[in-house]
């Protein structure tokens, strides 16, 4: 649930919206209707575990992520809102199973950022600068070069300012900052452990917002998680109400959006999953979703929150099929399931990420195959 360099799944180049089908998603975007596309990368592979996954949406409709070929390797792409996608390889990045380039986030301005994983399966950043495509790799100072190590970046503003995370060569996570002039900030929160996998953890896509506050999750010496803002050198740490105090279990951070307001998750004992929302006076809001199961690894997560207050995620019910979900600022919760997904465990529809119309995301099918999705007007 942190940010480590985990086997996550990604995407490539090409005309595929074009291949789509067009349906009504059952989530309220709006007072109208919006319409529901679906795609596949073409390259990306067919077999289980496989397929694409986008993460993000900006303003102007793009969306980017990566696919998994069926080689098991990433690819980012790029994906326009005429349909054509394009493929991100970053120099370097590695061409078998578990490596390869991953695309994180874009801003309004059409940069883009992520990571990518070399054939010793260590992490460095990336910025491709727009609109001339160059692509520049930093690593942050500090950051270990063995096997589950480097430099990840997770989420760029408007501004141009990058936040992500580091992994040092005795696997201690930290966050850090870079400022579009260059200038790298380390983000160590006070009460954060220094043991492996332990530390400081920007890993959201949805980290950093407009005014360049932080959001993230400190792990501490007991191997639990709690949140944290970053704000020009100023930590603030919070718990939700009911998060647990064994390992692996507090409180989840999935993002922020431009007013402040955080939101996330929190494991208490039973190890199910309640989400929350905190404002940005410290005020905290948890909700239930209707359907979510009550086991363990089950209930429902958040994804992102947008500059509406809106919050789209999954619940995971109780036969762990997953379900996407949309709750608007008025606590109005509605939810949503791609045509074509997949009833059985681990499958479902997962929306990743919402903008103030639209929302993309993936979907598992029967065979555990991964499709992107975006829906809206």
């Amino acid at each position: 649930m942190s940010g480590h360099f985990v086997k996550l799944p990604v995407r490539t180049t090409c005309q595929i919206l074009g291949c789509v089908t067009v349906c009504m998603l059952a989530l309220s975007l709006s007072a109208s209707a919006g319409s529901l596309v679906t795609f596949s990368a073409p390259g990306a592979g067919t077999g289980a575990n496989q397929g694409t996954f986008p993460l993000e949406i900006n303003d102007g409709g793009i969306i980017i992520g990566f696919d998994i070929d069926a080689v098991g390797a990433y690819h980012g792409f790029v994906g326009q809102t005429n349909g054509t996608i394009t493929t991100i390889d970053v120099p370097g990045a590695g061409k078998g199973a578990h490596e390869g380039t991953q695309a994180y986030s874009i801003n309004d301005i059409d940069e883009l950022i992520g990571a990518f994983l070399d054939g010793k399966d260590t992490s460095h950043a990336w910025i491709r600068l727009y609109p001339s495509g160059v692509i520049n790799i930093f690593d942050a100072p500090g950051a270990g070069t063995g096997a589950g190590q480097g430099t990840m970046a997770t989420n760029i503003n408007n501004g141009g300012q990058i936040a992500g995370t580091y992994i040092d060569f005795n696997y201690v996570d930290h966050g850090f900052v870079l400022s579009s002039t260059g200038t790298f900030t380390t983000i160590d929160v006070p009460g954060a452990g220094t043991g492996f996998g332990q530390g400081t953890d920007v890993g959201s896509v949805h980290c950093i917002n407009t005014a360049g506050v932080v959001t993230g999750v400190y792990i501490d010496f007991n191997a639990v998680f709690h949140g944290f803002t970053w704000s020009n050198g100023t930590i603030t740490t919070f718990d939700a109400p009911g998060a647990g105090t064994l390992p692996g279990t507090g409180t989840f951070v999935s993002g922020i959006n431009d007013s402040g307001t955080t939101t996330g998750f929190v494991v208490g004992s039973n190890s199910v999953y309640v989400p929350w929302i905190r404002s940005s006076d410290g005020t905290f809001s948890e909700y239930t979703v209707p359907g979510a199961g009550t086991g363990p690894l089950q209930g429902a997560l958040t994804s992102s929150i947008n500059v509406n207050g809106v919050v789209v995620g999954q619940y995971i019910d109780g036969n762990n099929l997953n379900h996407g979900y949309q709750r608007d600022a008025s606590g109005h919760i509605a939810e949503g399931n791609v045509p074509g997904a997949g009833t059985g465990a681990g499958e479902g529809t997962i929306p990743s990420n919402n903008n103030a119309t639209q929302i993309t995301g993936t979907y598992i099918d029967f065979t555990k195959v991964s499709h992107g999705f975006r829906y809206g007007p």
